[in-house]
């Protein structure tokens, strides 16, 4: 899922006195071309993966160590708070998301065990559809359960915006996407964004 809260705008008068705005330059510079590099790792709409669904996680091994590490990399890289194995090619159940200031988690065999029947609509964006922003309905607050990349068990309690992330990238593993939820007139608004990319593939 790609980040709520994109603001690339600098008031270089309230910066500290003697920074170097060339510097300031150079270093966002050099984030967006990692941005560039790690969105260009990310299956985009109309790759057949992303309608996938994702195999259940039987071996908690090295390389799903490997594989939770890189897609941690990648959607920290891409500017992202989610991102599911389905998005980078791989039919395993799990994905990672930042659900506040702690950091990134890895939830393999994600199940949502408990659902708020109350609902929120937003606009929801995603690495994988990129310049398409959708209202989506998702309950406002979930239980997630799942086990780490280790095999240890984890027990989340999401609320708001986490809440959110956590059912988007839980719906990458089914195949489903955010144009899937949202309402026609969007939906037919971020297909005229997306189709003619498909096309020229």
């Amino acid at each position: 899922m790609s980040d709520h809260h994109h603001d690339h705008d600098h008031d270089h008068e309230h910066e500290h006195e003697h920074e170097d705005v060339h510097e300031v330059d150079e270093a966002e510079a050099e984030a967006e071309a990692r941005r560039q590099f790690a969105l260009a790792q990310v299956r985009q709409y109309g790759d057949p993966v992303l309608r996938m669904t994702a195999n259940e996680v039987v071996d908690f091994d090295d390389d799903l160590k490997r594989l939770a590490e890189r897609m941690t990399t990648l959607m920290q890289e891409a500017q992202g708070v989610g991102l599911a194995a389905t998005q980078v090619g791989v039919l395993r159940r799990l994905f990672v998301f930042q659900p506040g200031e702690e950091g990134p988690r890895v939830v393999v065999n994600p199940v949502i065990v408990e659902r708020a029947d109350e609902t929120g609509t937003d606009g929801e964006g995603c690495l994988s559809l990129q310049g398409v922003r959708v209202p989506v309905e998702r309950s406002v607050r979930v239980v997630l359960e799942g086990k780490d990349e280790q095999g240890k068990d984890v027990h989340y309690e999401l609320d708001e915006y986490a809440s959110r992330v956590a059912q988007h990238e839980l719906d990458h593993l089914d195949g489903v996407l955010i144009i899937d939820r949202t309402d026609d007139e969007s939906r037919r608004e971020a297909l005229g964004v997306l189709r003619p990319r498909v096309v020229l593939r």
